[in-house]
């Protein structure tokens, strides 16, 4: 079993805080062991029952009825009005499987988030659902829950999570990483064929299937020719119409800029990839258009292009993306202004990342192997003319180091390990 700490310590802290605990994340990535398992393990070490704990998960053929709310009530009141203990733990699998139902008697319709507000006020219960739906994290879940929730975001796993399960060579361990990924159910497959297959079979049974039988897609095909164009422009800046053009050019048909900004929605909703915004750094606002993609793991990314297209300065991007979202931090694109004449050109820093009073300026480089690049890596900083900390990582240094121009170049693996506090 995988350690999952930094998850688990954030659902141990939030327990019996009177909210509902929304475990959300791509499927696959987790979810459902850290709270089925780590977190059940946790409770029963420190003598909470096995019967005190309601295990209900909705993806599974045995707990179907249980996607009517109003059986769920029903279930679920059972076991709680015989108060055989003072306190029950719920645990409800992918609650974006519950159904919207209307009871044949009352009339009354309800929600799976009518029956969680029920539930959360009764004082016997502490909750926790877990989801595989992006709109989970938006404003959207708190106005469901009347702001009432507590919401822990899970993730693949970290290259440090991967290399404290693997160990060995730091850097043969980042190599793999990069190519494969850190998707869990990778631990129990043996050669690297089988873990290839692996991923190519989770994408298209699991999460391809999910998107089109969730939104009753009409066009496979368009959304596969998406999925691709995204995978082989993760760190690009692009946006709908481009996406769209080029597909119609691929399909020497007419593909509308609605059918393409529908399908990324749903794509972005299954948490498969997400978007960071372009910022003005002076002009302090955002772009509409373009934007980047970055996968939520690059081993599904590098598996939707058959292991074509290794770059690896795309992939470091997209792995420091990552990390960093799960971080807590948001990431955004970062442009610069160059004014001359009557035009207006903008170099680019590939993130700014924020959270609460901290603001860092990021470029990842995976070398610099010459003037020219150091130059284009520093040049963008320097156009600021701002104090906020500015930072290279980097993956050809042993050790990282300030220079002259107080920009701080960070090795990539200690980056990744958390042996520097940047951040902080």
């Amino acid at each position: 079993m995988i350690k999952r700490d930094y998850y688990l310590n954030q659902i141990i802290k939030r327990e019996w805080d009177g909210n509902i605990k929304v475990i959300t994340g791509i499927r696959r990535c987790g979810k459902s062991v850290l709270l089925f398992e780590l977190f059940k393990d946790y409770l029963t070490s420190k003598g909470i029952e096995t019967s005190q704990i309601i295990e209900i998960k909705l993806d599974k053929m045995d707990y179907i009825k249980y996607r009517n709310p109003f059986y769920l009530y029903k279930q679920i009141n059972k076991i709680i009005t015989l108060k055989k203990y003072d306190k029950y733990y719920l645990f409800i699998d992918e609650i974006q499987m519950a159904i919207k139902k209307k009871d044949r008697q009352s009339g009354v319709t309800a929600t799976i988030y009518d029956i969680l507000n029920g539930f959360r006020d009764n004082k016997l219960l502490d909750v926790y659902v877990t989801g595989s739906n992006s709109k989970m994290l938006s404003t959207d879940i708190a106005t469901e829950f009347r702001g009432r929730s507590s919401r822990i975001n899970v993730h693949p796993l970290s290259f440090k999570e991967y290399f404290e399960y693997i160990g060995g060579d730091e850097q043969k361990a980042l190599n793999e990483y990069m190519i494969l990924g850190g998707m869990p159910g990778l631990i129990h497959e043996q050669t690297e064929e089988d873990k290839k297959m692996y991923l190519k079979n989770l994408y298209d049974e699991i999460y391809i299937k999910d998107i089109v039988e969730r939104n009753k897609i009409k066009r496979e095909d368009i959304l596969n020719d998406i999925l691709n164009y995204l995978a082989s422009q993760i760190s690009s800046l692009t946006n709908i119409t481009r996406i769209a053009n080029a597909i119609s050019s691929f399909k020497k048909e007419n593909i509308t800029h609605e059918m393409v900004d529908n399908y990324v929605k749903h794509i972005k909703n299954s948490m498969l990839i997400s978007e960071s915004q372009r910022y003005d750094i002076k002009g302090k606002s955002f772009f509409s258009y373009p934007s980047k993609f970055y996968y939520e793991d690059t081993g599904l990314r590098n598996a939707r292009l058959n292991y074509r297209q290794i770059e690896p300065g795309h992939l470091m991007e997209n792995i420091l993306y990552n990390e960093l979202i799960r971080r807590g931090f948001t990431v955004d694109v970062g442009a610069v202004p160059i004014r001359e004449a009557n035009n207006v050109e903008y170099v680019e820093i590939d993130f700014i990342v924020n959270k609460l009073d901290t603001k860092i300026y990021i470029q990842s480089a995976f070398q610099m192997l010459d003037a020219n690049k150091v130059n284009q890596e520093t040049r963008p900083f320097m156009l600021t003319n701002d104090f906020f900390k500015k930072v290279i990582i980097r993956n050809d240094i042993i050790n990282s180091f300030y220079d002259e121009q107080g920009i701080y170049h960070c090795r990539l693996i200690d980056f990744l390990l958390d042996k520097v506090d940047f951040l902080n």
